[in-house]
């Protein structure tokens, strides 16, 4: 049985100043509150403050200038070329790719699935886990999630790589026709199971991208969670000094 754990409040903080500086509340070149602010404005304790922000920093979504305090430096490039994960977890053909099929399960749909999927929460879905590697190294997770009405007729619920990719598959089977993505990324801590298949030490958190596909009428045809391992990211940025 799997069960869903709550973030710590660092990752949940750290999660709710990232949405701020996407939705331009913090702008970049401007300063975040200050640890004091922060501790009153959400009523958490300071070292839960100082952490969120040192992910933000490692994450690259802020940096410490002397004489400045912390100042927003916007989205990472990183997360830009997490963008095109959507697009590659959906095209992605599962025998040419190094890595192996983790598991095929009939699972209860994860509640951050749920609700985009359209799903009451424990209802079931199925699930293709996938881990992607690198010269013997586990780069990427990525867990897929489809309606179970959508699987029949399909080889999406057999335990033998794909021979092409999930789109071209559902559109070729079911006569859907996929016709946007959202991306949503946030960090987090992966759990037992998803820490042993990437090979995290304790305390490692993942980026999250949450890869949800739509028809034309905005029905959800697959969520897919993207985990990537945050130590294993390199960020690059270049910017004109003033």
């Amino acid at each position: 049985m799997a069960y869903e754990v709550a973030a710590p409040k660092y990752v949940r903080l750290a999660q709710t100043i990232q949405s701020r500086i996407e939705d331009g509340t913090y702008a970049p070149g401007t300063r975040v509150p200050s640890e004091n602010q922060l501790v009153q404005a959400f009523g958490m304790s300071r070292p839960t403050v100082v952490r969120a922000l040192e992910l933000l920093k490692r994450d690259g979504w802020l940096e410490s200038r002397q004489g400045f305090g912390t100042i927003v430096r916007g989205r990472p490039t990183v997360v830009e070329q997490k963008r095109r994960r959507g697009r590659e977890t959906l095209e992605r053909d599962e025998s040419q790719t190094p890595g192996r099929l983790v598991s095929v399960d009939r699972v209860s749909v994860p509640a951050r699935v749920a609700s985009v999927l359209g799903l009451p929460k424990r209802a079931e879905v199925l699930m293709r886990r996938f881990l992607v590697e690198d010269e013997g190294e586990a780069v990427e997770l990525v867990s897929s999630y489809f309606p179970a009405g959508l699987v029949d007729g399909t080889d999406l619920g057999s335990s033998e790589p794909l021979g092409a990719g999930i789109r071209e598959h559902l559109e070729g089977r079911k006569k859907v026709r996929y016709d946007h993505v959202t991306e949503r990324v946030s960090a987090r801590l992966a759990d037992a199971g998803e820490a042993e298949l990437l090979g995290l030490p304790d305390g490692v958190p993942v980026l999250s991208v949450l890869v949800a596909a739509f028809d034309a009428a905005g029905q959800a045809l697959q969520v897919s969670d993207v985990l990537l391992p945050a130590d294993r990211q390199e960020l690059e940025d270049t910017y004109r000094l003033n």
